[in-house]
């Protein structure tokens, strides 16, 4: 069975993991994946070194997450060509500008098959740019968007229940016969694996003494990720542990700002800029305390990485995050924006190390069982076979 998977680009982040495994992954159930994806943006971490050799990959330069009109228009006609030489039984689009773009090109696509069969379109919703993204009057034009998409989809897969709950309920894109909540899958065994030793070692390899507390995020500095609120709790983290230490994991364009930031507030010398890493493993190893302070989120790679290093993660209480923290054993939640509630979790988990452990074995337990790529792979390639064949 062909497959054409659409993906906006191959950015760090879950929906790139997924989508590279995937296209690979399934050819053990019988499907076969092209994957076509746009360009990266200024700044952006590239995950295409994941992608396995001779994999079936297109990249479609027109495609790309900014709004441009006419690079959109001539994407659509490019995927749709696209489509016309591959003929797939399947378009699985990832992200919200490819479910635009190839949404709206398998339509064609299947208008110009005539009595054949037609293409099955199978939209993933990673999260969604309906809060915290724009202003409120293009967030209403995207709903409608949104709403108009769901219209020509076979099956709309959200990746949490939480996401699923408000695409369906609050926001009213799709009907429920649509969804399916198939949860992102990740090999994680490189997590799993961190035992006492690689601490010591991951310690040693940043130069940091053992002791010394480490609180740390990964993600792009971008503005829904809220790093600002990341170093506004660090400095009252700080406050409490003058020797702390913050990791900052990643780049982007707020770099420069947030930068100047840490020394406004006081904590540049304790706060870490590392920009795009590929070591995670040492990373987590060398972390006490995952801090995520995301205005939105679908279900956030980094906190699953790091607490199936068994590092227990604080995070705000937004989008699909209480999908994976599900247990104040395992972590702990606290309202967007409330720094007090933040660094007093934070705190807490510094100050009892037992605790602290017995939060990370918690959570090191709960994601690899839920979040496996073995599982995931079964639930698309089963989803697949369900899809109906008579339309």
């Amino acid at each position: 069975m062909q497959i054409a998977r659409v993906i906006t680009r191959l950015n760090i982040g879950g929906p790139s993991i997924q989508a590279i495994r995937l296209t690979t992954a399934l050819e053990a159930h019988g499907f076969e994946t092209r994957l076509i994806h746009g360009r990266l943006g200024d700044g952006e971490g590239d995950m295409r070194y994941l992608l396995a050799p001779g994999a079936d990959v297109v990249l479609e330069p027109a495609l790309c997450r900014p709004l441009a009109p006419l690079d959109d228009v001539r994407a659509v006609i490019r995927v749709y060509r696209q489509f016309r030489r591959l003929r797939p039984e399947i378009v699985h689009t990832h992200m919200a500008k490819a479910g635009l773009v190839g949404r709206l090109a398998a339509t064609a696509y299947n208008w110009t098959r005539g009595s054949a069969p037609r293409a099955r379109i199978v939209h993933t919703y990673h999260g969604h740019v309906l809060e915290g993204y724009f202003s409120p009057l293009m967030t209403r034009v995207f709903i409608t968007i949104e709403r108009a998409l769901a219209g020509l989809s076979d099956a709309i897969i959200a990746i949490s229940p939480a996401i699923r709950e408000e695409l369906l309920v609050r926001y009213k894109i799709g009907r429920a016969d649509q969804y399916r909540v198939v949860p992102l899958g990740f090999d994680l065994g490189e997590f799993a694996a961190i035992d006492e030793a690689a601490r010591a070692e991951a310690r040693r390899g940043l130069q940091i003494p053992p002791g010394v507390p480490v609180i740390t995020t990964v993600g792009r500095l971008t503005a829904i990720k809220q790093h600002s609120l990341f170093l506004e709790v660090f400095q009252r983290v700080a406050a409490v542990r003058p020797d702390a230490v913050a990791l900052v994991a990643g780049d982007g364009e707020l770099r420069a700002e947030l930068e100047a930031q840490a020394a406004t507030l006081g904590i540049a010398g304790q706060v870490r800029f590392l920009g795009w890493r590929r070591d995670l493993a040492t990373i987590y190893g060398a972390t006490d305390v995952f801090l995520l302070t995301s205005r939105n989120e679908g279900t956030p790679v980094a906190l699953i990485e790091a607490m199936a290093s068994a590092v227990p993660g604080v995070s705000t209480d937004v989008g699909g995050v209480k999908d994976v923290i599900d247990t104040a054993s395992a972590g702990r939640l606290a309202p967007f924006g409330d720094v007090a509630s933040l660094a007093g979790a934070v705190n807490e988990l510094l100050a009892d190390p037992a605790m602290r452990r017995s939060a990370g074995t918690e959570a090191r337990q709960r994601v690899v069982t839920r979040f496996g790529a073995g599982r995931l792979v079964a639930e698309i390639a089963a989803l697949y076979r369900d899809l109906p064949r008579d339309r």
